[in-house]
């Protein structure tokens, strides 16, 4: 299904199109840090270790990488306060919170049909 761009700077939006600028969002959204990452942020703003204790598994490479990406999209604030030592709150923005909710259900989803769905490890290898 394509949409007309509202801000006319393409014709359409059609992420099935090669050269369709929503296919880096949708890369962004479907990457799993991103998701997991917004989801533990509707909970409210979240400190960075918090962030990571929570995604088990998560490097801070990996997740610096995708906090970045997340507020550069306009998903994520990042707040800095003032304090010795120095906080860094990252919150989602409107619009993060309104993908928050798609995201959400993929993960519920997942969670409860995890018993029916084969290991893509064990497939892999």
């Amino acid at each position: 299904m394509t949409t007309t761009c509202r801000t006319g700077s393409h014709d359409e939006h059609d992420v099935y199109a090669a050269l369709c600028p929503g296919r880096e969002v949708f890369d962004l959204l479907s990457n799993k840090w991103t998701a997991l990452a917004i989801g533990a942020m509707e909970e409210g703003p979240q400190r960075f270790g918090a962030l990571q204790r929570r995604l088990q598994g998560v490097s801070p490479k990996v997740l610096t990488q995708t906090l970045r990406r997340l507020e550069t999209g306009g998903f994520v604030d990042r707040t800095v306060i003032p304090a010795v030592p120095l906080h860094v709150e990252y919150a989602l923005t409107d619009l993060g919170r309104s993908v928050a909710q798609p995201l959400a259900a993929v993960r519920h989803w997942v969670e409860a049909h995890l018993d029916e769905i084969g290991s893509p490890a064990a497939a892999a290898g």
